[in-house]
């Protein structure tokens, strides 16, 4: 429910679609679960009521005030991982990636307030991120790398001491992604990311590890998978291209673009081995790829995942740096590459429209990032910030990278 929110502060930032707020769209409704009801399978009906895009945004975010004794934010029926959906079922579990994944969201949401003229709510949602965030360095780290969530009972998930699901890659990742938390603690987080799940020869990052079988603990039907297989201890791809997204938020432009390479699914069929071990389509990014033998590297779930758009947009956003800007009331781009200090530079092109924008980046001294200048058919820009035009002329833009 609070992806609505994110989505929309971050569509707002890019395109100055601020219109996007006020249009009215109706909430489903469907019959409460029945105590004791884990899930019910219903067609939802679509409510008269309505509310405007802004006010369903709230209304998600609200919840979020919702935390538990460590003052982290209640899981429920479950996060991100709805797989999860018994570690709080009884409505005292909490999550730690939550916390770190609803710092970034009430930011991004706060100047939206401050649009509609409600400054008072954004001063509310940045202080409850900073809250949040104290709450998951105070009561989430284990140690060597954060802790997953809370059992109803107080028992922590993602422990160094567990025999099952020690750590889990979204924790480690959104700490990075965040950039709020303590340094130090986010960079050893995301070293033992690749020290345990980053599995380079078979081809894969695995969500967490080792998977649920036999605790006492029941974290709910993720523990039905076959251990190393989706969520339990394979690959879920929408958590890997994150923990790629942590590196180039880092700046470390080499060991994202290697876990990006071992995402990406051309490499999982180069020959006939790859062929017959991956099994699924190589165009097509699939949701998980199983960790456990016979069938290690075998990909599922294609056809069917949002980690397509997320592959998509850490590639061209993160990596190759082009982002859509709204300032000063119009639109542009910018372009702040993270790439490998082996790459010379490269180039692409981007249409917006009938008007197409050649882009030469240049990396003269092998760095991993720091753009010096942009400059738009031969002169110097005074900012990062390349102006869209409608004018359905050809231009060249060169960025320059020097580090820094």
């Amino acid at each position: 429910r609070h992806w609505l929110a994110f989505v929309t502060a971050e569509y707002v930032a890019a395109t100055g679609d601020v219109g996007v707020l006020d249009v009215a769209t109706p909430f489903i409704e469907a019959p409460e679960l029945e105590p004791g009801a884990e899930d019910a399978y219903v067609h939802p009906a679509v409510s008269e009521k309505a509310a405007t895009v802004y006010e369903h945004c709230v209304a998600a975010l609200e919840l979020a005030f919702d935390t538990g004794v460590h003052g982290l934010p209640l899981i429920g029926g479950g996060d991100w991982n709805d797989g999860m959906n018994r570690v709080g079922h009884e409505g005292l579990g909490e999550s730690v990636w939550l916390a770190w994944f609803l710092d970034v969201t009430l930011r991004a949401f706060a100047p939206l307030c401050e649009l509609k003229g409600e400054h008072d709510r954004a001063e509310r949602y940045r202080e409850h991120a900073a809250r949040l965030v104290s709450a998951a360095d105070e009561s989430g780290w284990d140690g060597g790398w954060y802790r997953r969530a809370y059992f109803d009972d107080g028992t922590p998930l993602g422990t160094k001491d567990a025999e099952e699901c020690r750590i889990d890659a979204i924790a480690q990742a959104w700490a990075v992604i965040s950039g709020q938390g303590d340094p130090a603690r986010a960079a050893l987080a995301l070293e033992a990311v690749e020290e345990k799940l980053v599995r380079m020869e078979d081809g894969l990052v695995a969500l967490l590890s080792p998977p649920f079988d036999r605790m006492p603990h029941d974290p709910g039907y993720i523990k039905g998978y076959v251990p190393g297989v989706r969520e339990n201890g394979g690959q879920y791809t929408h958590a890997a291209i994150w923990v790629a997204l942590a590196h180039l938020l880092r700046g470390d432009g080499d060991e994202a673009l290697s876990l990006i390479d071992l995402i990406n699914p051309v490499n999982h069929a180069l020959d006939g081995d790859g062929v017959a071990r991956y099994k699924v389509e190589p165009y097509v990014v699939a949701a998980d790829v199983y960790a456990v033998s016979p069938h290690v590297g075998r990909g599922g779930w294609t056809w069917y995942t949002g980690s397509a758009s997320w592959f998509y947009r850490v590639a061209v956003q993160y990596l190759l740096g082009l982002r859509l800007v709204a300032a000063d009331g119009r639109r542009h781009f910018t372009v702040d590459p993270c790439i490998p200090k082996t790459w010379p530079g490269f180039e692409m092109v981007y249409r917006d429209g009938e008007t197409a924008y050649r882009i030469t980046v240049e990396n003269p001294r092998g760095v991993n990032r720091g753009v010096a200048w942009i400059e738009l058919d031969g002169a110097v820009l005074d900012e990062l910030l390349v102006p869209l035009e409608t004018d359905r002329a050809e231009h060249h833009v060169k960025v320059m990278l020097l580090g820094g």
